[in-house]
């Protein structure tokens, strides 16, 4: 094998050429979910535009809005106490038109051990707050992804994390993706999980205190105004150029905006 070529992993040739509108779950609907979805809008709208047949969007997410997300998360006063899954998502189908679906329950097994039907998507996005939920999501695609003899197989996951002003975006391959045979590119079948990765590095960044806030300032103290906001815009793009250019030289990044820093994670 020569190494001296560039590596990249081509993109699931199923998210390429649909027939049908491609399956996403996004877990997680507070300040990157919400910031997520509106980029995801986004992405649908430009495919569709390409001729592609774009997205279906699944939100999951259990908690209700209050006032202390208003500000630093995608909601209004008028919001507060609704569902924040089902306040995102009827708001994106008024915009937009689509038929997209709300879950207002955690992305888990339930009490028999068994997952619910609308757990299977291609590709999953996690915008999760909890290092212990995490692994969980990982755990559960690892399950999913011995089962792919059927429709939405499960592809990607694209894992958001961040603490009050750093974050981290990885791509996941869940499986190994079939490469086609290139003369150019060292090609890569498989992205690892972060959580196989860097799994002590994130037991070590759990934050001990996961009560709610009770105000914005207090919010802010452990999450800055923009930091949400950014890894949502980058980590879509990541995601955007997948469909774009059917190929990736990286699966994430890590980002700084308290100095602007950020290094990308070839594959």
């Amino acid at each position: 094998m020569n190494t001296d070529k560039p590596k990249v992993h081509f993109t699931n040739k199923e998210l390429l050429n649909p027939t049908n509108p491609i399956t996403v779950n996004v877990i997680g609907a507070g300040g990157t979910g919400s910031k997520v979805l509106t980029c995801l809008l986004e992405m649908n709208h430009s495919l569709i535009e390409l001729g592609h047949p774009g997205l279906f969007i699944r939100l999951w997410d259990s908690d209700k809005v209050t006032g202390a997300n208003i500000g630093r998360q995608r909601f209004a006063g008028c919001e507060e106490g609704l569902y924040k899954s089902v306040a995102l998502i009827n708001r994106a189908n008024r915009w937009a038109g689509t038929n997209w679906k709300s879950e207002t329950r955690r992305f888990e097994k339930n009490n028999l051990g068994k997952l619910p039907t609308t757990v299977k998507a291609t590709l999953y996005i996690s915008c999760v707050d909890s290092v212990k939920a995490r692994f969980e999501i990982t755990e559960i695609l690892k399950e999913l992804g011995e089962y792919r003899n059927y429709g939405d197989r499960p592809a990607y996951l694209l894992d958001f994390g961040n603490s009050k002003d750093t974050g981290q975006v990885i791509l996941s391959t869940i499986g190994e993706i079939r490469q086609p045979q290139s003369e150019k590119y060292q090609t890569i079948a498989t992205l690892p999980f972060m959580t196989d990765e860097y799994g002590e590095l994130l037991q070590q960044s759990e934050i001990s205190d996961d009560t709610p806030s009770c105000s914005l300032a207090e919010a802010l103290e452990k999450q800055d105004l923009y930091i949400n906001s950014a890894l949502a815009q980058m980590g879509c793009s990541l995601v955007w150029g997948l469909f774009r250019n059917g190929m990736t030289p990286y699966r994430g990044f890590f980002f700084n905006l308290k100095d602007f820093n950020c290094q990308p994670i070839p594959v």
